[in-house]
């Protein structure tokens, strides 16, 4: 076998590597490309020709290739270990991110988790997660539109005497004495609204990359000012809300946050919607992350129940 006359080009220093090999080169020229590396420059510089027999190239020479071929070991090992997703859906790949530490204030990765589709994917209903934050407000006879002119005269008809067909005593009118915000009026949604609104707002918080995920909530020191460099050194926003699978949190953290007005604690029973919204970076812990996965994946996947099969949020079955 032969090879055409050798370029500058061509002498230059080449880093094999099995991407390229596969995509630009067949089987023997690889071969003889790591032939040729494993002879010294001023030998290339010399030949203008080289001929190259198939039978010539020995197991020690296949070896080197296979070692040249090899990507570099990573320089971070993975400490966390493999999760198994339940009620994993077909044709969906998992959405992974990386683990932070919380014990320095720089960043370091510590492996990569594999979080849900179903809870950190999901399509984002943005009509839900308005209504998961709305405020009870009720409009007076003067904020409804309308209602300018008097609907019929003062005297004459025999009818009662009315001002404004948006009097509260119409339907269509305004309401007297209705809740007017910002004075909170607590009601409840339904229960699957709120389950969705869970996941749109986790699945926005993934999407904008706000949403970080960390081993466990230990530091080494309850200064207020280590979190705030903390904070700043990685760009989590102005505020930012963490979340921990139990409502005891570590005594560093606690008293550190405690300082802290824009950096708030939260146990995972407590999350909801609004407070996601309020806050600029969500921080789960891992903990949390199984925790959460659990309960919503209980409620997305059962069967027993006819308010799930009227909201039919199970599309896989």
């Amino acid at each position: 076998m032969k090879l055409s006359l050798l370029s500058p080009n061509m002498l230059r220093p080449y880093a094999v590597s099995t991407a390229s090999c596969e995509r630009d080169f067949s089987y023997h020229n690889r071969l003889k490309m790591a032939y040729r590396n494993s002879l010294k420059t001023e030998t290339l510089d010399d030949l203008l020709r080289i001929y190259i027999n198939e039978s010539s190239l020995n197991k020690s020479l296949t070896q080197k290739l296979r070692l040249t071929s090899e990507p570099p070991p990573s320089r971070h090992v993975s400490t966390i270990p493999s999760r198994k997703l339940a009620f994993f859906p077909p044709f969906q790949a998992p959405r992974q991110v990386w683990v932070e530490n919380l014990d320095t204030q720089e960043e370091h990765k510590l492996g990569i988790i594999d979080l849900h589709p179903d809870v950190f994917a999901a399509d984002p209903r943005i009509d839900i997660i308005h209504k998961n934050m709305s405020y009870a407000h009720t409009k007076t006879r003067a904020e409804v539109h309308g209602g300018g002119r008097k609907p019929w005269p003062q005297k004459g008809l025999g009818k009662a005497r009315h001002g404004s067909i948006r009097s509260p005593l119409w339907r269509g009118g305004g309401v007297a004495h209705g809740p007017r915000s910002p004075t909170p009026h607590f009601y409840m949604l339904p229960f699957y609204v709120r389950v969705r609104g869970l996941t749109s707002m986790l699945s926005v918080k993934l999407a904008q990359d706000d949403l970080h995920i960390v081993d466990s909530l230990d530091i080494p020191t309850d200064d207020p000012q280590y979190i705030e460099g903390l904070i700043e050194s990685r760009n989590w926003g102005p505020s930012v809300l963490i979340i921990d699978n139990t409502d005891v949190m570590p005594r560093n953290i606690s008293a550190a946050t405690d300082e802290v007005k824009h950096v708030n604690l939260m146990p995972v029973y407590g999350l909801n919607v609004y407070s996601m919204l309020k806050h600029d970076t969500l921080v789960l812990t891992m903990a949390a992350v199984d925790q959460l996965e659990e309960k919503l994946l209980f409620h997305l996947n059962r069967t027993d129940t006819s308010i799930q099969k009227k909201f039919r949020l199970n599309h896989h079955s």
